[in-house]
């Protein structure tokens, strides 16, 4: 399948794309450190989404990218918490990372129905 085609994949990479510049705001004592690790975990997320989709047994890289999607639900509230981010920016990325959340849940059960029956 190409990655274009992909809504998980198109849906965290926009995400992605939204999130950087907010986290470019952060304060310049937290720009290499809060808001580094958050791009890192979000960069990671989609490069075990791409993985999984190129890959026979995709049900790790799923798992991955789903604790990788709980990492930075952490990290974003710890974000929002220390008043980085907004709560309307806040409640914008929580309904994207749900999301996310929901298509990597449902590509998680086709995955694991796929490899319980490989004929189909």
């Amino acid at each position: 399948m190409s990655l274009n085609d992909f809504k998980v994949y198109t849906k965290t990479y926009d995400y992605m794309s939204w999130l950087f510049p907010i986290t470019m705001g952060f304060p310049k004592s937290q720009r290499f450190v809060l808001a580094q690790r958050i791009e890192n975990t979000v960069l990671s997320m989609l490069e075990l989404i791409i993985e999984g989709n190129a890959s026979r047994e995709k049900v790790p890289c799923i798992h991955g990218a789903l604790t990788k999607l709980e990492i930075l639900q952490v990290l974003i509230r710890f974000a929002k918490d220390q008043r980085f981010l907004n709560l309307r920016t806040y409640e914008i990325s929580s309904k994207q990372l749900a999301e996310i959340g929901r298509l990597l849940g449902g590509w998680l059960r086709k995955a694991m129905q796929d490899e319980r029956d490989p004929g189909t």
